[in-house]
């Protein structure tokens, strides 16, 4: 048991033999696992470099090693949902020696990717997603007369959401050759690994008792009635001793649950399970963090590290961050209306809504990784006069889009939406930017859509649109803002209405206009005083501010609108039709992300692999200006 991150690289002689699965099977039982500690010891010491998510990989070692070892990966199909529990597996395919720079612009990617690996079979980063992908090779295999096995590993929070569930139901259908392996690692769906179970799931496994099922199966179809009673009777018999009930019902074969960390029982299932064919399902039980004391102790603050590279100012006062001051607004706002509802799927950490939870537990729901049904059940609350207040990441708002539009927009009901991460998140990569919100928000009737530029506008705007009747967004980025004191309140801010900051004095720059919407005010605060260029806090993306930006194009020679979306139908675009409906020719910039997605890095070198530095808005400005 680890009780310290390692500061020094480990002694792994065993591991550092392993640059490829297949390494991994020639060697003993013994020699696994001693493999198996040295891979927790080399990861706790690579995460503590790099920082990243590492509790549930420590959970998953040795099911990551009996996978490998048993299954001939790459050319056996292993999808792993999310990524998180994945570093295990990169550490395993080659991608040792890069592991400490990992989530580095010059490292591989937070989340399995395709393109960095062969053993990377599925891209990953959002949940629930592998069951469906797997699925989808076994269908492609069994068309192509190809005999390979595709393997699932889900985490008893992805399965939550209702796409597992739809994929399990199709693969039971479609009686696909695939195995579902639920990694259960909190313990919610089963309480413990007794020896009775152990030793049911050891049969049920085995080659003998599956040739003795199908052999029964064909004689005692030909009696309907017998067949029903003994299918009833196996199906009570494991739902005695396992909670399997669900999934056999869905036509999957289950087996479990079993001790994930029992390294010889999970190969020994495995290698069963192996030769049996159709939809098979195994129930692993795991701990998050398992190893490291403090991780096993608090696996949700142990969840992801920083990482020893990441640095702090000496002296530094830590600033709330963005999630700080939704979290705050969102108990004192709690404490004045009870109507108030807090909604979110599965971020109640990631969103700062812990104090709401502890604090008025009867109005908050964390409806688990379910986004659509996050936003339908606050459209639900709504109808019947409850203020939702719907938490969520920008990435994993587009899993709602349809629920959005249908269930909120059209029927105009007041759901309030706090988005969070929107913009570039740094080393997180592109399955977590919030790079399109702007975009797909501002094309729905009936949206409200707000861009606070720091932490005081944040919360006025979070009471803005709480008291707007219909829809209504606040997005703001991940992170601390510019450390402005905010507020109970008291900022007046009018619909659709954005603000002049800064009037550009009589000089060759003062000629431009820097339209800023949101997290880029920091920088461009800093550029409209070096070129004496006018600054306006746009505020609103939808309603946009007509008439401000009507007289900031009559006034300058050149506006330059900046934000932290995709250009394409984001901010800048919806100047530039502002100036095509009223028929006004001004030279416009726009500055955003560009389309393409934006790989993983430090925020800062997105900012500038994007243009969105200081220097490189500033170049950009002049060089329009110029030609």
């Amino acid at each position: 048991m680890f009780t310290e991150i390692p500061t020094t690289r480990p002694l792994t002689p065993l591991l550092d033999l392993i640059n490829q699965p297949e390494d991994l099977r020639n060697l003993t039982a013994e020699q696994l696992e001693q493999v198996c500690h040295e891979l927790r010891a080399f990861l706790l010491f690579s995460v503590g470099l790099s920082g990243g998510h590492f509790a549930a990989g420590l959970g998953v070692v040795e099911l990551t090693v009996a996978l490998h070892t048993v299954f001939n990966t790459p050319d056996d199909r292993l999808v792993w949902d999310v990524g998180h529990q994945a570093y295990p597996h990169k550490i395993l395919t080659g991608r040792r020696e890069q592991m400490p720079f990992i989530r580095r612009s010059d490292g591989p990617a937070a989340f399995p990717l395709r393109g960095e690996s062969e053993y990377d079979t599925f891209g990953v980063g959002h949940s629930s997603t592998s069951i469906s992908a797997a699925l989808g090779m076994a269908l492609a295999f069994r068309a192509q007369q190809q005999n390979r096995q595709t393997i699932a590993v889900i985490g008893d929070g992805a399965i939550t959401a209702g796409m597992s569930f739809e994929a399990l139901n199709h693969a039971g259908h479609e009686k696909a050759n695939m195995l579902v392996i639920l990694n259960d690692n909190d313990m919610s769906i089963s309480n413990n690994v007794g020896a009775l179970n152990k030793y049911f799931t050891r049969i049920w496994s085995s080659r003998t008792y599956s040739a003795m099922r199908e052999g029964s199966k064909k004689v005692l179809e030909k009696i309907p009635a017998a067949w029903e009673l003994a299918r009833r009777t196996e199906e009570h018999m494991k739902g005695m001793v396992a909670p399997g009930t669900l999934f056999e019902e869905l036509g999957f074969n289950y087996f479990g649950p079993v001790n994930g960390h029992d390294l010889p029982e999970l190969m020994h299932t495995l290698e069963n399970i192996k030769q049996l064919s159709g939809p098979r399902f195994l129930h692993v039980v795991t701990r998050k963090g398992k190893g490291y004391e403090p991780a096993e102790q608090d696996p949700i603050t142990f969840h992801a590290l920083k990482g020893s590279r990441a640095t702090v100012a000496v002296g530094a006062v830590k600033k709330p961050t963005y999630s700080n001051i939704f979290g705050q607004w969102l108990c004192d706002t709690a404490e004045q209306d009870e109507r108030l509802m807090g909604i979110t799927p599965a971020m109640r950490e990631g969103s700062d809504m812990v104090a709401f939870s502890e604090q008025y537990p009867e109005r908050y729901f964390d409806v688990a990784i379910a986004e659509q049904h996050a936003v339908t059940l606050a459209a639900g609350m709504a109808c019947e006069g409850a203020k939702p207040v719907v938490a969520i990441y920008s990435t994993f708002l587009q899993r709602a889009y349809d629920q959005l539009i249908h269930d909120v927009a059209l029927q105009n009901l007041d759901v309030l939406f706090a988005i969070d991460r929107a913009g570039l998140v740094g080393e997180d990569g592109p399955t977590h930017h919030g790079a399109y919100d702007l975009s797909f928000l501002r094309c729905i009737p009936n949206m409200v859509v707000m861009t606070p530029s720091d932490e005081n506008e944040c919360r006025q705007m979070l009471t803005f649109g709480y008291r707007h009747v219909g829809p209504a967004a606040v997005r703001y980025p991940r992170g601390s803002g510019r450390g402005m004191a905010v507020q109970d309140d008291s900022l007046a801010i009018e619909l659709g209405r954005g603000v002049v900051r800064r009037r550009g004095h009589d000089t060759a720059h003062s000629r431009v206009a820097l339209l800023v919407f949101g997290a880029p005010m920091n920088e461009a605060e800093i550029i409209a005083k070096d070129l004496d260029a006018t600054l306006v806090d746009m505020r609103f993306v939808k309603p946009m501010d007509e008439a401000l930006v009507l007289e900031m194009a009559q006034q300058h020679d050149l506006l330059v609108t900046m934000e932290e979306n995709t250009l394409q139908g984001g901010a800048g675009s919806a100047v530039l039709e502002v100036l095509s409906k009223h028929n006004v020719i001004t030279p416009c910039l726009t500055l955003g992300i560009p389309d393409r997605f934006i790989e993983h890095a430090s925020p800062q070198e997105q900012q500038h692999d994007v243009g969105l530095d200081i220097e490189a808005v500033r170049t950009a400005i002049l060089a329009r200006l110029h030609s």
